[in-house]
């Protein structure tokens, strides 16, 4: 198979290095190659912590909807998939990759990849460096739902670096699910809840994932209307890990309105994986909506239908009643309808928005965090260099850390440390200083914000800039400084940590 070759550099550099495991979105359809418009193949969107790079390649995998993949610490991309396959760092098969999710939809689907969203997500394998788990699924027939939820384990060691699928579609449970799979840290910062819904019914259906592997299968009822698969269910956890939000479409036979739509709203604890206080809102839409985001300090949730964008404040006393439309389609068409699909929270802290069909446009809202329209979302804010059709990659907040608050003793090696102090894993470059440009990266107390200082040797605070809870890279530029050793502390929750710098000019 071919490797993947680079062909195009867009704008959008950023002065950071791109840095985390959800820090790439591949992009590419395969449509008709006769159509009047002729991007290149594919596309890769690479972000960091303040912004964005795009650029043009030539990739064996398509994708339509579903995508899982997951990087190094460094951004570099490890393995990816589209539901049919697994493809390595290189864009070929990786060894034992073939043939996931094994059904005839799977073997019809290989080339294009699955269409229903988040039927699939990448997680690190607890307490390894190397070793990392593929959740995923598939359709049946008649393409309502899934039978059984599978997942397969990657070790990245092997093959030189380029992994090998150690075990493949091992089964995690047999039930009939919707489509849909996402995940949420433990409060113990190590491991990890994953969660489905089970097809007709109001039962949510939770996997703890911990070193020793699937340690417990458990079934809750949400005390909510039934949920049933009339329609894509977009679900999402908040990057805190408090809130679990989901959407019901529901086919009601009615010509002059179509579809009904529910929106659902649970607290959730991340020690127990118990879901509590469900709200169900009738959002009186009469088209579906596949789209569903928190913001990155979880307060606004973000919800899609074709035409429009709603916000809600997860933190007002009437949340159905803080609904603001943030956005209505402004009937621009590309190749294709550009109006509102799904939603994703990227790692730079703003929110994607694909479109219901093939279109060469992504919509981009940048103060996501902001309420109302002030959230800032541009319609078709950019254009990619290939064709995008209902694209979605499926990341879940891979730097939450543990939260003791909740009753669980904190496990993972990222969160605290044994005298009790946060580890920040507080790393400064380039050392020296370059052109009064300094890189950053952390990892913050659980929902905590966080403020860096610079002082000088005598102790002169010089510096100071606020870090948000969601963040863990930032890129900064210092003032003028003189030639010298500088000290930069890191501050969040009663802890901090220090680190030197040096400033030296030629």
């Amino acid at each position: 198979m071919k490797r993947i070759i680079f062909i195009l550099w867009l704008g959008f550099i950023s002065n950071a290095n791109s840095q985390g495991l959800n820090h790439n979105w591949l992009l590419g359809y395969l449509v008709n190659p006769y159509l009047p418009y002729s991007p290149s193949a594919d596309a890769t969107l690479q972000f960091t912590k303040i912004n964005y790079s795009i650029y043009g390649v030539s990739r064996l995998m398509k994708f339509s909807a579903t995508q899982a993949n997951i990087s190094d610490s460094l951004g570099n991309i490890l393995f990816y998939s589209n539901g049919g396959w697994i493809a390595d760092a290189t864009g070929d098969t990786m060894v034992n990759g073939s043939g996931l999710s094994p059904s005839v939809f799977s073997a019809n689907n290989n080339d294009l990849g699955f269409l229903p969203p988040s039927m699939q997500i990448a997680l690190p394998f607890p307490d390894s460096n190397n070793v990392y788990i593929l959740f995923h699924q598939t359709s049946e027939p008649l393409e309502s739902n899934s039978n059984e939820l599978y997942y397969s384990i990657i070790d990245m060691k092997q093959n030189n670096g380029k992994g090998v699928v150690t075990q493949k579609n091992l089964i995690a449970f047999q039930d009939t699910i919707l489509f849909g799979i996402h995940a949420c840290k433990h409060a113990n910062g190590r491991d990890w809840w994953i969660v489905t819904l089970r097809d007709s019914s109001d039962i949510a259906i939770k996997i703890l994932l911990t070193p020793t592997g699937i340690s417990q299968v458990d079934t809750q009822h949400l005390n909510v209307p039934i949920h049933h698969n009339n329609y894509f269910q977009p679900m999402c956890f908040s990057p805190d890990g408090h809130r679990f939000a989901y959407i019901v479409n529901t086919s009601t036979g009615n010509m002059q309105a179509p579809w009904k739509r529910n929106l659902r709203l649970f607290d959730f604890d991340r020690c127990t994986g118990k879901f509590s206080n469900g709200l169900n809102f009738d959002l009186n839409d009469s088209f579906p909506g596949i789209g569903i985001s928190f913001s990155p300090n979880s307060q606004f949730l973000y919800a899609s239908q074709f035409l429009q964008v709603s916000q809600f404040d997860s933190k007002a006393s009437n949340i159905f009643g803080s609904r603001q439309f943030v956005a209505l389609y402004d009937s621009f068409y590309d190749v294709g309808v550009t109006d509102f699909a799904h939603l994703y929270l990227a790692a730079n802290g703003k929110i994607y928005i694909s479109s219901s069909g093939t279109t060469i446009s992504l919509h981009e809202m940048n103060l996501a965090d902001s309420a109302g329209i002030k959230c800032d979302l541009v319609q078709h804010a950019f254009q990619t260099p290939c064709f995008v059709f209902h694209s979605h990659v499926n990341h879940p907040n891979y730097y939450l850390g543990c939260d003791s608050t909740l009753g669980c003793p904190c496990l993972s090696a990222t969160s605290l440390t044994e005298n009790g102090q946060h580890d920040f894993r507080f790393r400064v470059y380039p050392n020296p200083v370059v052109n009064n440009f300094v890189n950053i990266g952390y990892i913050l107390p659980q929902n905590k914000s966080g403020i860096l200082k610079l002082y000088d040797v005598n102790g002169k605070q010089l510096y100071t800039q606020g870090l948000p809870p969601w963040s863990n890279e930032q890129s900064i530029k210092l003032p003028k400084l003189a030639n010298g050793i500088y000290n930069l502390r890191i501050e969040s929750g009663g802890y901090f940590m220090c680190r030197n710098v040096v400033v030296m000019y030629e």
